[in-house]
């Protein structure tokens, strides 16, 4: 995994990671630019603001918004 990637944190039981995303990284889209280019799917983008979380339809990681 990419250093760069803020507050990120591995978890879970397969593939899916747990992104910290601050309101100056909105609008949010996955795949971000600082993940790896050889495993990168379509960029789609997610409505994290109302809920403050979201997760990528294609890989299954999560996103939480920082308050």
């Amino acid at each position: 995994m990419n250093d760069s990637i803020q507050g990120a944190a591995e978890t879970s039981t397969s593939n899916e990671t747990v992104f910290n995303i601050k309101k100056d990284q909105l609008p949010l889209h996955c795949p971000l630019p600082e993940m790896s280019l050889w495993n990168q799917h379509p960029r789609v983008y997610l409505p994290i603001e109302d809920s403050a979380k979201a997760k990528c339809p294609y890989c299954g990681s999560e996103f939480v918004l920082e308050k």
